[in-house]
């Protein structure tokens, strides 16, 4: 009981800690652009979090989160782009006028309502993820096949949208001007987005860390450690994996509708193989079985990339494979597993290092009693 109200406390001040971080000292410390760059890191972060439930806790090596972050992007700039074009009298978007279109094509009309628009962003991927779920773990597929199918989907789904010329193509959809209403060249509404995007991160860090910790979260490591051993219980590992994977896909969903109005442009170059193995090498370098440990990694590989790519264009690429292979072959619990086994050998040697406590003395022999002979 007493471990558990710590457990409770450690939270609890986590998540106070991180509200001040977040919601006080950014703002104070950072310029505007620095405060809407870290917004763009915080969606890498929802990401994390939705794959280290699937891949620490479930198993599942998930190369194709991108194509989930692409679909809630992408809903939400058709979105965007829509509500641009009727700000301005128009009936299709610029960049529809300049490719010649007249209306807008059949798939683009729903997501003119915002209604739509958030049903859409919550629906959508996680729809996706079932579908593809089913057919995938019902037929047990799993470990490297399963890492190399969903990979093949982000490339599958980056390839169609280049060829898309009513998303804007290879060049994407950018030059946002409103965001439900709100100027987006607005400062303080800029400031809003990092605000909403830092509220959500921790709402879904809350959620996750509940789901991992109920009867649901235990179900789902027992299915990675002993999956024949969850079957033989009556569980039908499937349907737990399934789960876990629209779940991080929601997130992604999410992170990726978010990204839309802080950065203003998605293109196929943002949801493709290479974000999907830079939002999987950051959840390895922080630690995938922990909670804050791949929101924390993300954030890093984001700012190390922002960083270094400009120095170093062409290297940061072969560097960001580099790092994942190095992690996941000699520190498969990432940055988190280090400080976890540091600690066990402090405490091993202040263990080692306590002095021994005084020798008990032998128990005196019982008395034979009178007239009994030994």
């Amino acid at each position: 009981m007493r471990g558990f109200f710590t457990s409770r406390w450690k939270a609890y001040s986590g998540f106070a800690i991180a509200a001040v971080l977040l919601f006080a000292v950014a703002p104070a410390v950072l310029s505007d652009f620095r405060l809407n760059l870290l917004g763009k890191f915080l969606c890498f972060g929802i990401v994390a979090v939705g794959i280290g439930l699937a891949w620490g806790r479930g198993g599942m090596l998930t190369l194709g989160q991108g194509v989930f972050f692409g679909l809630g992007a992408y809903i939400m700039a058709m979105h965007l782009k829509i509500s641009d074009a009727r700000l301005r009298g128009d009936d299709v978007p610029d960049f529809m006028q300049i490719a010649g279109m007249r209306e807008l094509p059949g798939y683009w009309v729903p997501f003119g309502s915002p209604v739509v628009t958030i049903l859409g962003i919550l629906i959508v991927p996680p729809l996706v993820a079932v579908l593809l779920g089913l057919g995938v773990f019902k037929r047990k597929v799993k470990g490297a096949y399963f890492a190399i199918l969903s990979q093949a989907l982000a490339a599958a789904f980056a390839i169609l949208l280049v060829g898309q010329q009513s998303t804007g193509g290879s060049n994407g959809l950018n030059r946002f001007r409103s965001f439900f209403g709100l100027a987006l060249n607005d400062p303080v509404n800029r400031r809003l987005l990092f605000f909403i995007a830092a509220a959500t991160l921790l709402v879904i860090v809350a959620l996750t860390r509940q789901l991992m910790y109920s009867r649901y979260g235990e179900l789902l490591v027992a299915v990675r450690d002993q999956e024949e051993r969850v079957r033989f219980l009556g569980y039908d590992p499937a349907n737990v994996k399934v789960v876990a994977y629209a779940v991080a896909a929601l997130f992604a969903g999410i992170a990726g509708a978010l990204f839309v109005p802080i950065v203003g442009i998605v293109s196929p170059a943002d949801i493709g193989i290479v974000p999907s193995i830079a939002f999987l090498t950051g959840v390895a370098i922080g630690g995938r079985t922990t909670l804050l440990g791949p929101v924390l990694g993300a954030i890093a590989v984001a700012w190390a990339q922002t960083s270094l790519s400009e120095n170093f264009p062409s290297g940061w690429v072969y560097a960001q494979g580099i790092l994942f292979i190095v992690v996941v072959g000699f520190f498969p619990a990432g940055l988190a597993g280090l400080v976890t086994l540091v600690r066990r050998r402090r405490r091993d040697d202040e263990k080692d290092a306590a002095p021994p406590g005084p020798v008990p003395e032998p128990e005196p022999a019982p008395a034979t009693p009178v007239g009994v002979s030994s």
